[in-house]
């Protein structure tokens, strides 16, 4: 209990770090950027897409507590500037919620595989296929077991290749941190 007290104490001090808030605007531009020229959108349910990197990188460096807040918002930004459809805070939730996920069991950890496969196992899991497809059933009036279904397989799919994206970003971050000045 006291590592994990430890853990978010941790990555509360990242804010008083001024580098570390500019890096954390410069992978808010990367994101956006990516979410409107790395996407894929396959029906009105199920989109796929790479802006998601710059938050791990987010979340991997500065833990849970900056994942947290940087992922919410950055939800709200990504609306703000775009919107593609009724804000609703589900959503943000779902943001701030992966971003805890990951930047707990990625901070200050070593980048494992196994490690990496987890945090994407539990975010597909909880976030992906619970809470998206429930707020998707509750926005649009689906059937939260008709439209289940289709974004289980596309976590499933997804699973091994993010993990691997991700497995490669990190590993190429830890291995350039000084160089990159992070």
């Amino acid at each position: 209990m006291q590592k994990i007290k430890e853990l978010y104490v941790d990555s509360i001090k990242e804010f008083k770090i001024t580098h570390n808030m500019v890096i954390c605007g410069f992978m808010a531009a990367l994101a956006i950027v990516l979410s409107y020229v790395a996407s894929i959108q396959i029906g009105p349910y199920l989109k796929i897409g790479f802006s998601g990197i710059p938050n791990r990188i987010v979340e991997f460096l500065f833990g849970p507590v900056i994942g947290c807040i940087f992922g919410g918002a950055l939800d709200i930004l990504k609306f703000l500037i775009k919107p593609d459809g009724p804000f609703f805070f589900g959503f943000t939730f779902n943001a701030m919620l992966a971003g805890v996920i990951y930047g707990s069991i990625l901070y200050k950890k070593p980048i494992k595989l196994w490690r990496i496969v987890l945090a994407e196992f539990l975010v597909k899991l909880i976030v992906n296929c619970f809470f998206n497809t429930l707020w998707i059933s509750m926005l649009y009036g689906k059937g939260f077991i008709a439209i289940l279904p289709p974004r289980v397989i596309k976590n499933i799919i997804m699973l091994p290749v993010d993990s691997i994206i991700l497995f490669c970003v990190l590993t190429f971050i830890q291995k350039f941190r000084r160089q990159l000045h992070i």
